[in-house]
């Protein structure tokens, strides 16, 4: 069983699923996918999953997992996000009601194993370990939804040892909030305790061992994590 903390408050939320959307920054699309082309802009949210084991943060350290006596990547790398905690079950939400299912919203760090991932989608496999190994998504204590007039417009932030990595504003999601549980809930169905990373913005980076990692949310809170 795995929870989040709400903020000010000694409530819990219970984890259920875990939701990605990949490629809702159009700077990221742009850096990541074709730096030298148009950026092509997804026609619907791109959705992967990651288990809810990669919450464990391990007291704000990240760690390349280790099997068989060797780290399986060379290649650890930041994605700041938006998180959406969802208050309570729905399917076919229609859009207009989606805020209704929020509970509240957290900022967390979408840790990618890229050498991983890049590797897999050559040879046209899965890439869940890139994404989904233990403690790839910490996620921060939970803002209460009624605590943020427009979350639709904050200021989202990633410092490494102290250095601006990423920046950018919610306003600039391709997809925004009020549409991604209108999409996601249409097709998984959402239930209390659904959490919902929304994309990262540009600036993505190779972490090193030692790297001191400050994600943060406008209005919601920081996030603290050590690379070892």
């Amino acid at each position: 069983m795995y929870k989040l903390k709400v903020k000010d408050s000694a409530e819990e939320i219970i984890v259920q699923n875990i939701y990605c959307v990949g490629k809702n920054y159009l700077e990221h699309i742009k850096e990541f996918d074709m730096p030298e082309k148009a950026a092509e802009v997804p026609n619907s949210p791109a959705i992967f999953l990651k288990p809810n084991t990669a919450l464990v943060n391990g007291n704000g350290i990240i760690r390349i997992p280790v099997f068989d006596g060797r780290q399986i990547s060379n290649d650890l790398q930041n994605e700041v996000e938006m998180v959406i905690v969802i208050g309570k079950d729905g399917s076919n939400i229609d859009e207009a009601d989606a805020m209704d299912y929020i509970y509240g919203f957290a900022v967390g760090v979408d840790f990618t194993l890229r050498d991983i991932q890049s590797e897999m989608k050559k040879k046209g496999l899965p890439w869940a370990v890139s994404k989904g190994f233990y403690g790839s998504a910490p996620v921060s204590e939970i803002v209460g939804k009624k605590i943020i007039p427009d979350p639709q417009n904050l200021n989202i932030s990633l410092k490494i040892n102290g250095e601006v990595k990423q920046n950018a504003n919610t306003s600039q999601m391709i997809f925004k909030i009020s549409y991604i549980i209108y999409y996601i809930s249409s097709i998984f169905g959402l239930r209390k305790g659904d959490i919902i990373f929304t994309g990262t913005p540009a600036g993505i980076t190779r972490l090193n061992p030692g790297d001191e990692i400050e994600a943060e949310l406008e209005q919601v809170g920081k996030l603290k994590i050590k690379v070892e």
